[in-house]
């Protein structure tokens, strides 16, 4: 009992940092409506020094609540899928997603412009998840991969569409950063050995 026990709490421990993440995106909301959208400024500002900050800020900062349902939902499907396999794999892909969407948007995005939104952690969850069947080789981690695509394919291909007032760059480097997680955390499943028989 004890064995069957132990995995599910470290899976609820998992979980909790992803509940308290969305936790603080919600509150950071409710703050900037108070606020009158002054913590919208905070978000990233491409190839600027004090825009850096954006980058750890700016997943906790939407356009409105309806920006903020959007990637809500989607953000606990996916994160809880990752969520899982462990606390180091949501810390990390999280970790990761965030870096990478983050500071490829301050390299390319336009200067003159600010980007918020958890959007690029939703990219990045979702190729991870993806990619990690690749990698793995694991059947359970490949069919969800696919419900995956067949679910979020078309957003996921339409949010690399540039437009007005989207941000493809988080998009795009969360997706890529979403690879990267799943390279680097994701064991590869070998393949058993076979029996040898003596001479």
């Amino acid at each position: 009992m004890h064995a069957t026990a132990e995995p599910a709490k470290e899976r609820m421990g998992a979980f909790g940092p992803l509940l308290g993440l969305v936790a603080i995106m919600w509150i950071a909301e409710m703050v900037d409506v108070v606020l009158g959208g002054r913590l919208d400024g905070l978000g990233i500002e491409p190839r600027d020094a004090d825009g850096l900050v954006g980058i750890v800020l700016a997943p906790f900062l939407h356009a409105g609540f309806g920006h903020l349902i959007a990637n809500t939902i989607p953000l606990l499907l996916m994160g809880f899928a990752i969520a899982l396999s462990g606390l180091a794999r949501v810390v990390g892909a999280t970790v990761i997603v965030a870096l990478v969407s983050g500071l490829g948007t301050w390299l390319i995005a336009p200067a003159g412009t600010v980007h918020i939104g958890a959007s690029g952690l939703v990219f990045g969850y979702a190729t991870y998840l993806i990619a990690r069947g690749i990698f793995s080789r694991n059947l359970v981690h490949l069919a969800l991969g696919a419900v995956i695509v067949l679910v979020f394919g078309t957003v996921l291909l339409g949010g690399l569409i540039p437009e007005d007032g989207i941000s493809w760059q988080a998009h795009l480097f969360g997706a890529i950063g979403g690879v990267i997680a799943a390279r680097f955390l994701t064991t590869q499943r070998r393949p058993r050995a076979k029996p040898t028989t003596g001479l």
